[in-house]
């Protein structure tokens, strides 16, 4: 007896829930090995080792490193977008400027030390050339938020000193990031919290009376 039309529906739907926790699965596997090893010391072979599954597997979604890295790339960039999202958005000036900096530091970094490859896969030298370029715009996309942010803080400032000084502020997290990615516990919140008084020192001068510091 042929199985009924709800059923026939049902199949594919199973099998497609079945791939995409296959690909979760590789994908957290290849997150590992990357953090551990780096891109180019990572292989199929290792991944597919973490994962607890046969290379003959993952070459069933994935036909090599590259796509799985510009994969997980993608998904991470996702998330990201939506974190400076609402990290950086409009503050209130009645915000002392600690809080509002605080606030969005947290944000940031609750995203690196949650998603530690997303550093490992964007800031080495050897990444593949299409994460190369999303991590570009990615780049862009934040300083010029950060620049926005800035620009209603410091009204009285030209575009070229908002630019730099929105430049400063991302080296100094990306900085900071490495060191906070290096120790965990309280030593990391140690960090967390240096970078958030380099912050506050960096711009207090700048900002001055605005954001609750008059």
């Amino acid at each position: 007896m042929p199985d009924n039309p709800q059923t026939q529906k049902e199949q594919p739907r199973r099998r497609q829930a079945r791939g995409e926790r296959r690909i979760a699965q590789l994908l957290e596997a290849a997150a590992r090995v990357f953090c551990t090893t780096g891109y180019t010391s990572a292989s199929t072979n290792a991944i597919a080792r973490e994962a607890g599954v046969s290379p003959g597997t993952l070459y069933q979604f994935f036909p090599n490193k590259e796509a799985i890295a510009i994969e997980l790339g993608d998904r991470l960039v996702h998330e990201m977008r939506e974190t400076y999202g609402e990290a950086l958005a409009p503050v209130d000036p009645a915000t002392p400027l600690e809080e509002a900096i605080g606030s969005a530091i947290d944000r940031f970094m609750a995203f690196n030390t949650e998603h530690p490859v997303f550093f490992a896969l964007m800031h080495g030298s050897d990444i593949p050339g299409r994460m190369a370029e999303t991590h570009d715009q990615l780049h862009t996309t934040v300083v010029g938020r950060i620049e926005d942010l800035l620009a209603s803080l410091m009204p009285g400032a030209t575009p070229a000193d908002v630019t730099r000084t929105a430049h400063v502020c991302l080296g100094i997290y990306k900085s900071g990031l490495e060191l906070v990615l290096a120790h965990e516990g309280t030593e990391r919140a140690a960090y967390v919290q240096e970078i958030k008084d380099v912050l506050v020192r960096y711009l207090q001068p700048l900002v001055g009376e605005r954001l609750g510091l008059g």
